[in-house]
Formats: structure tokens, C-alpha cells, sequence
């Protein structure tokens, strides 16, 4: 397990870590960055350029946030979560509470409530995305069936909304979640913390800059390569 969580975290390291100094998009060489310190145990993982899993014995977490990455300045960020509890974990009623978000300058946001999201002006966010989004189906294998957080449901949506969501580990559970930013989204490593009932699971992202996005893309397939050989079982001696 120590191997596998070393492995894991150096390889999301590749992406979702600040580029070192000195390190841009004229580099020839793949970006060698510092490792993000989630400070509790976990393992993470990346699924693509703006898609993290982090997940422990208890909770796992997916979170796509390609949008978010292009909304520099504005007061509200839009993640895409996926949310399940591990085989033989109990079923787990996750609620409003139990997420926050921490950003680069060191804040912890709560999640708004209902009232407070309807109140603020999201359709445009919500309309752009519908366009600007990844898949965020990567679950464990025990999970068969989906289900909803609903934690938010614009008032022109037949949809109800609830403060809470019961996880299971057969169902993958997604949905929308909303935060509102003081001053504005801004650069750099951002943090989705959700509380399980006995750990923490803290998905790590980065805001990128135009030129950490360049290098990003230049050096993608080495980076996946480098993730892919990071997994790979041992070889038999």
C-alpha cells in the first residue's frame, strides 16, 4: 500500500502541482513538479487533463473541472463530483456540511445553501456547462447503478433538491456543486474536501495559467506515459 500510495501521488503530482520555477512552455523536458501535500492519507490519481480521483479506505471522489479552469475572475465555480463510499463500507448519508473548498490562499469555503445559489445569477455558468465538460464516469468496480446529489437544481428544472445524499458503495452518485468565490476564482491549487464518517477525502486541483496550460498540453502523453509506468505491477523476477 505505502508503494502504491507513492506512486499515486507522484503521478498526480505530474499535473495537478504548481510548475516549478523556471519550467514553461518552451521546455523541451516534462515538467517536474512538487508533490501536492494532501496531509491526510489517500491516494490520487488523474483520468485526464481536468479530471482527479482521490479516495482512501472509506470515501472515493471524481471531479472534473475543465469550466472552472476557464472562468478566471468570476464570483461562482461549477465542479462536476462523483461521489460512492468503498466495498463493505457501511451506506453513508453525506450532507451539504460535509463539503467545502479550500483555495490557494488558504480560505475554506462552505458549500452555499439552497437559498443562496438560487439567489445568484449561475444560469450563464450552468448553460456554458453543458459545452465545457468531461466524463467523469471513473468508479470502482463495485459500483453499478448511478444516482443524484442533488444538493442544487435550478428553479426551471423539474428536479427537487435535498441537503443530503445516501452513498453506497454499489452506486456512483454525481452531480453539480456550486461555490461562491470572494474576489473571484483565481491561479493556482484549490482543494474539494469531503467528510466521510471516519476520514477526510481532499481531491486536489489546479487553476492553471495560459502558460502552465501550453505546457500541460505539450507534455501530456509523456506525463499519461509516466502515469501508466507509475501503475504498472512490478516485474517478475
Amino acid at each position: 500500500m505505502t508503494r502504491r500510495n507513492t506512486a499515486a501521488l507522484a503521478a498526480v503530482a505530474l499535473v495537478t502541482a504548481a510548475m516549478t520555477a523556471g519550467i514553461g512552455a518552451q521546455s523541451q523536458e516534462p515538467p517536474k513538479v512538487k508533490i501536492p501535500e494532501a496531509g491526510v492519507p489517500q491516494i490520487m490519481t488523474l483520468e485526464g487533463q481536468y479530471i482527479r480521483v482521490a479516495y482512501n479506505n472509506e470515501g472515493y471522489a471524481v471531479l472534473g473541472y475543465r469550466l472552472a479552469n476557464s472562468t478566471i475572475g468570476e464570483d461562482w465555480m461549477l465542479l462536476e463530483v462523483g461521489l460512492t463510499v468503498r466495498e463493505k463500507v457501511p451506506d453513508y448519508k453525506l450532507t451539504r456540511e460535509a463539503i467545502s473548498l479550500e483555495t490557494p490562499d488558504g480560505k475554506t469555503l462552505p458549500a452555499p445553501t439552497m437559498e443562496e445559489y438560487r439567489s445568484a445569477n449561475v444560469r450563464s455558468l450552468e448553460e456554458r456547462s453543458k459545452v465545457i465538460r468531461d466524463s467523469i464516469n471513473y468508479f470502482p468496480p463495485s459500483v453499478s447503478r448511478g444516482c443524484r446529489i442533488g444538493f442544487f437544481a435550478p428553479l426551471e428544472v423539474p428536479a427537487t433538491a435535498w441537503d443530503s445524499v445516501e452513498l453506497s458503495s454499489e452506486r456512483g452518485c454525481v452531480g453539480r456543486l456550486f461555490f461562491k468565490i470572494p474576489g473571484g476564482i483565481t491561479y493556482g491549487q484549490h482543494w474539494l474536501n469531503i467528510k466521510f464518517a471516519n476520514s477526510l477525502v481532499r481531491v486536489p486541483f489546479r487553476i492553471l495559467t495560459v502558460e502552465e496550460q501550453k505546457t500541460l498540453n505539450k507534455h501530456y502523453k509523456s506525463i499519461e506515459k509516466q502515469v501508466k509506468e507509475a501503475f504498472a505491477p512490478p516485474k517478475k523476477k
